[in-house]
């Protein structure tokens, strides 16, 4: 059967699922679109989800409001800490971006994003294909509202079941 209407998800509606470290709407899910899940997410200040990498997924970021240090690219040399230093064959490195900047994240490719301000960022953040990252958010979000550290065992688990290999930790504030 074809589609015979599309989707309009107007400003400040989308299922929200937050915790202290993040806060994500869902915009557009598995449900409606074949292509990919689209999210609009809350950064908070000190969030910080760690390097990263995916074989199956392909990941859009655009900066919609403050600064995020972002990073893309397969280092030199993957260390388990501090991604903010990391540096690629051809000599990028991470960088602070702002409203309107754009990464494409390809699978197979590390990458990062960190709040380093005082002020919250917001980003739109879309995952292709769908469902996997609306179930890992879900799942992720009731990891960190336990409050206190995050439980890096729980969150090693839950990314291994969504085909994301953690390279460096996930923290926040």
């Amino acid at each position: 059967m074809t589609a015979t209407e599309g989707l309009l998800v107007p400003p400040g509606h989308g299922r929200v699922v937050q915790a202290p470290a993040q806060h994500v709407t869902f915009k557009v899910t598995g449900t409606h679109s074949r292509m990919a899940s689209t999210f609009e997410v809350v950064v908070p200040p000190g969030f910080d989800v760690g390097a990263h990498v995916h074989t199956r997924s392909e990941e859009l970021f655009y900066v919609l409001e403050g600064e995020l240090d972002v990073l893309a690219f397969e280092p030199r040399v993957r260390t388990p800490d501090n991604w903010q230093k990391w540096e690629s064959t051809s000599g990028n490195r991470a960088v602070r971006a702002t409203p309107g900047t754009v990464i494409v994240v390809p699978p197979g490719c590390p990458h990062a994003f960190a709040n380093p301000t005082d002020t919250p960022a917001k980003m739109f953040f879309q995952a292709s294909p769908p469902p996997d990252h609306e179930r890992y958010f879900e799942e992720l979000l009731e990891i960190l509202a336990s409050g206190g550290p995050p439980d890096h065992t729980a969150i090693q688990e839950l990314r291994a079941r969504y085909d994301i290999e953690q390279l460096t930790p996930l923290r926040h504030r």
